[in-house]
């Protein structure tokens, strides 16, 4: 039944991929680029020139491991006293105005010409090498209702750009679990736990997650377990931002 449910949802994620990107190509075609933020002119770009400045860029300094800022460009106490699963994240924004109504935009409202501008940030970012790109995976029941997995649609320009080979359908989430965003950080290891498998032989090969958001790493790091169990030697986390933690 997982197996048949998890099909029909993936049917009718391209069925409804299909048919948004028809539209977005006619809306591009005679219609001029407006801002995402503001709505004035953005010339063939998302956003225009005074709201792409605003862009909450990932300081310099951040752990190399989990992303989160720090004093110096080393990996962080948490990470050194507790090692995750994954061995760096990649991260082009901090999670914050006005990057995330925009990602909330994509994610929600189903505006994917947004998977272009966080596509090419996060590109802009990345200096390591894999052999292998795997988009972070969408519940079955997510994805039918919201008809596109927003870490997949962004992974294929990545994949795109990097010539580096994209593997769509290497692992699954099996386990429906109340959405990460509504919990409390500490509970959201074991809500996700169990909740993913994968289906490829990954012996010797270096692979890079790419998800929307990176908030606790709890979803990245029972993945990046699995992917260790199927023989990944080397797992990176590209993200589009990394969510800080207010006190």
């Amino acid at each position: 039944m997982i197996f048949r449910s998890s099909a029909i949802a993936q049917n009718l994620s391209n069925l409804r991929h299909s048919v948004l990107n028809s539209w977005s190509r006619v809306l591009n075609a005679t219609l001029p680029e407006r801002c995402a933020l503001c709505n004035a002119a953005a010339h063939l770009r998302s956003l225009c020139g005074s709201c792409e400045l605003e862009l909450p860029w990932l300081p310099v300094k951040h752990c190399p491991q989990c992303a989160l800022p720090t004093p110096s460009p080393n990996v962080c106490g948490a990470c050194l006293s507790h090692p995750p699963k994954f061995d760096s994240i990649t991260a082009a924004f901090v999670y914050e105005w006005p990057l995330a109504p925009l990602i909330q935009q994509y994610k929600y409202g189903g505006n994917l010409v947004l998977a272009r501008l966080f596509a090419h940030a996060l590109n802009s970012k990345i200096s390591g090498g894999v052999d292998l790109i795997i988009p972070m995976p969408l519940a079955p029941l997510r994805l039918a209702e919201r008809g596109f997995n927003q870490a997949l649609e962004i992974a294929r320009i990545v994949s795109s750009v990097k010539k580096i080979r994209l593997a769509a359908h290497a692992c699954r989430r099996i386990r429906e679990s109340a959405p990460q965003a509504t919990l409390p950080w500490k509970e959201r290891g074991r809500n996700i736990r169990g909740a993913f498998v994968c289906d490829m032989d990954l012996r010797g090969l270096r692979v890079a997650v790419v998800d929307d958001v990176l908030t606790t790493g709890a979803t990245l790091n029972e993945l990046a377990r699995n992917l260790r169990k199927a023989g990944a030697i080397e797992i990176q986390g590209w993200v589009v931002a990394r969510a800080v933690k207010q006190s």
